[in-house]
């Protein structure tokens, strides 16, 4: 989806931030600094502009930024990012404005996620799209009609909180599972699975069904033609993939599935091509 737009797409992590330069739909340059997590809101905002400043170029049409939090999309303002305690509540919008007199656009960074498939990844051409992020939660981006929604509050797509079992469907459908269900991280029953152990392989299969269950969730609550999976844990998907298959199945409106496509992003940076679709959503 060509754009000959010249952007800029920044992802801020709990411990690093990367800035990228998205030239015709090309990511041309990227910056990357570990972020002082302990650090006040100027010393951190202070990192994003050093990075910033790395790839900014004169022809630049504007900013877009995805945080691992809930934001005020309207007016730019971030609150409660994870892991970075003085981030309560930071008008990032207004800094980026006063610094570099460019269009600034911020939103979480599942719907960035979302954005990046549809404009950059496996959800091209599509226009009701779910991008489902599984490593350490669960949580969704909504592209409906070709828009981003993200509801009055940032707060649509939280999947992972709907209620599940015991608890919730994060605790099921994501990293966490590993952890809390059998003390293993998901890297080593990722690396047990590659070497055939077959308690690692159940442990994913059994994965798979919850995954299953949480993405039927998705379909009554949205009914999408696509949903990308992205996240650490996607990549053990050839293990889990036909147990889950085997539970989305079970939904209770067959003629949905028909055409439903679940992939796995494969786009190298997606967050920081994300954060420059921003700027495409915004005047689609």
């Amino acid at each position: 989806m060509a754009t000959g737009k010249t952007l800029i797409g920044i992802d801020l992590g709990a411990t690093n931030v990367r800035a990228g330069l998205v030239r015709n739909n090309n990511l041309q340059d990227i910056a990357s600094k570990r972020i002082k997590a302990d650090g006040t809101v100027d010393e951190i905002m202070q990192q994003i502009y050093e990075v910033v400043d790395e790839v900014i170029t004169d022809d630049v049409e504007s900013i877009g930024m995805g945080v691992p939090s809930v934001v005020d999309v309207e007016k730019g303002i971030v609150y409660d990012v994870q892991n970075i305690d003085s981030w309560d509540e930071v008008p990032v919008g207004d800094f980026f404005k006063k610094r570099y007199n460019l269009p600034i656009y911020v939103n979480n960074d599942a719907n960035c996620f979302a954005l990046g498939e549809k404009y950059f990844g496996k959800a091209e051409g599509y226009k009701d799209i779910v991008g489902l992020i599984i490593g350490t939660g669960f949580a969704g981006g909504l592209i409906l009609n070709n828009k981003l929604y993200a509801g009055p509050n940032c707060g649509a797509g939280e999947f992972g909180m709907i209620p599940y079992k015991d608890s919730i469907y994060e605790h099921y459908s994501c990293g966490q599972f590993f952890e809390r269900q059998y003390k293993m991280s998901g890297e080593e029953v990722y690396d047990g699975a590659m070497d055939g152990d077959e308690k690692a392989l159940q442990i994913l299969r059994e994965y798979g069904s919850h995954l299953g269950n949480a993405i039927k969730a998705v379909l009554y609550a949205v009914d999408p033609e696509i949903i990308v999976l992205g996240g650490s844990v996607r990549k053990a998907f050839e293990f889990f993939k036909d147990p889950m298959w085997d539970e989305i199945r079970s939904f209770a409106y067959t003629n949905s599935l028909t055409n439903l496509k679940i992939e796995v992003s494969e786009r190298d940076h997606i967050a920081l091509l994300g954060g420059a679709a921003l700027h495409m959503d915004a005047i689609q």
